[in-house]
């Protein structure tokens, strides 16, 4: 079996889960446990479908990193909370689901699945140094557009997406995305600069949609070619043109913001899956009795150690 890495996108993942499965799924006390079920259930569809040989849950340390903030202050403003003078700021989270995710974390460590995460990095930036230097094929599951950026055919990334639900997930290659947006994954940082996210407070060029930004990537290949094609006036119309160079300060600062970052000094422990360990069997069965988790955390055991089986 050929060695292949998983990537989640954590928060992305909880969030799906616990949207997805009714609140009314309890623990024997009363206390929510929707996004926790969900979130085993997701890790044993996508063990089971996928079949990784390595797993690694990526965490958000700081979702709102200061260094993006003070290049597009707008940046994900919008689910602030409470700004924390020392960082990071507190996210805007469904209470109920606040109090699920160190559930979340002591399953995913039950089941040994390795959690990563980097000070003042998202997730995201996790995701993209841990896929550069994998050394192994790659699928990264998310429902975040931004990191089709890291599809890469010929080094074997690929993105799982989420975004229809995990009943009708699709694997992305630089093929499909083509398809979808008319541009290759390698343009898609670009891409999503010109037409901005305003999920993530990224304004983008006014009056520029995807359309246009597709267009404009097709003509000149990336940024740096658009904005000097309208520096020139060559190769668009005027009023393109008037954006783009309305546009300039921004254009600046935004490729910095939306690209992942690649080269993170991560310590990373062995990710392979592997069966639980005595110990952890013993563990699990106390915590899974506490929150009423044993079917779906027996769901995710069974499919890592199916897996790991095989390996």
């Amino acid at each position: 079996m050929t060695d292949r890495l998983m990537l989640l996108d954590s928060a992305s993942l909880y969030f799906r889960a616990f949207y997805g499965v009714p609140e009314k799924v309890t623990a024997p006390d009363g206390s929510p446990i929707n996004a926790v079920r969900g979130f085993l259930d997701i890790i044993a569809k996508l063990v089971s479908t996928y079949r990784p040989t390595h797993l690694v849950a990526c965490w958000d340390d700081d979702w709102r990193p200061q260094w993006r903030v003070d290049l597009i202050p707008s940046y994900k403003t919008h689910r602030v909370v409470e700004a924390v003078a020392a960082g990071p700021d507190v996210e805007e989270v469904p209470d109920p689901l606040e109090r699920q995710v160190p559930l979340i974390r002591e399953a995913l460590g039950l089941l040994g699945v390795v959690i990563v995460g980097a000070a003042e990095h998202e997730a995201d930036d996790v995701i993209g140094t841990l896929a550069t230097d994998a050394g192994m094929p790659v699928d990264i599951v998310t429902g975040d557009r931004d990191l089709f950026q890291l599809i890469d055919d010929e080094a074997d990334v690929r993105v799982v997406y989420t975004a229809r639900g995990m009943s009708n997930l699709e694997v992305l290659t630089d093929s499909s995305v083509q398809s979808k947006y008319g541009i290759r994954a390698a343009q898609y940082v670009d891409y999503a600069v010109l037409r901005g996210d305003a999920s993530d407070g990224l304004p983008g060029v006014a009056g520029i949609g995807e359309k246009t930004a597709a267009t404009l990537l097709a003509a000149h290949g990336d940024l740096a070619g658009i904005i000097a094609a309208a520096e020139r006036g060559e190769g668009m119309g005027a009023s393109a043109q008037a954006k783009v160079q309305a546009g300039a300060d921004y254009l600046t600062v935004a490729p910095t913001v939306v690209k992942v970052v690649r080269d993170l000094p991560l310590d990373v422990p062995d990710t392979a899956l592997a069966p639980l360990t005595a110990d952890a069997r013993g563990a699990a069965a106390s915590f899974t009795a506490q929150w009423g988790l044993g079917s779906a955390f027996d769901r995710a055991a069974t499919a890592i150690a199916d897996v790991s089986a095989t390996a």
